[in-house]
């Protein structure tokens, strides 16, 4: 609010209470007269008039305020708005989708050749020994056929075998490192493909 208004406002105030002072004073302590109540109340409705006036324009004044603030807060952002797209607009000038497809072809083609070297270099060099992979498996397939069947035999009686007890409790699932960290990996690479 304005000091002045504000200034005003407190003397009408003031001079509504030194009247109802005035002319209680003088109904109570002195000679009666009804010109001088009359004047009292005169004023009085002279003040309380002054008073409306003056509320009614704070009231207009507090509002044409907010509509201006309300005004600078909208420049402010359409502003910001504007800056914001041209910020963007230069931003992408500089891109092209046909160079962003060629960057992540060339991102999946780097990719795949170091997946390709990690394979070859990570394969057993034998020095002249290959093995026949069909052999192998046979082999081990008779081998687990062979510890299988010796298990079995050594078995005894359900009578001298302790079974466990079944959990009553579900437990909780967790997903394996490995997933997370590829996942991790993943939008990692995402972003860094987001910033170019």
């Amino acid at each position: 609010m304005d000091p002045q208004l504000e200034a005003l406002a407190l003397g009408v105030s003031v001079s509504l209470f030194s009247s109802s002072f005035v002319f209680n004073s003088l109904g109570h302590h002195g000679p009666f007269s009804k010109s001088t109540a009359l004047q009292a109340l005169k004023r009085k409705k002279r003040y309380e008039k002054q008073l409306a006036q003056i509320d009614g324009t704070l009231s207009t004044i507090e509002f044409q305020r907010e509509a201006l603030e309300n005004a600078n807060t909208n420049t402010e952002v359409l502003k910001n708005m504007g800056y914001a797209a041209k910020a963007m607009k230069a931003a992408h000038d500089n891109m092209d989708i046909d160079k962003v497809d060629e960057l992540m072809q060339d991102i999946a083609d780097q990719q795949e050749l170091a997946e390709e070297i990690s394979t070859a270099i990570s394969k057993p060099v034998g020095f002249g020994e290959e093995f026949d992979e069909d052999e192998l498996m046979a082999e081990l397939e008779e081998l687990e056929q062979e510890e299988l069947d010796k298990n079995l035999l050594e078995i005894s009686g359900p009578e001298t075998v302790p079974l466990p007890n079944v959990p009553s409790i579900t437990l909780p699932s967790k997903p394996t490192k490995k997933k997370e960290e590829e996942e991790d990996d993943m939008k990692e690479l995402e972003n860094w493909a987001g910033s170019i």
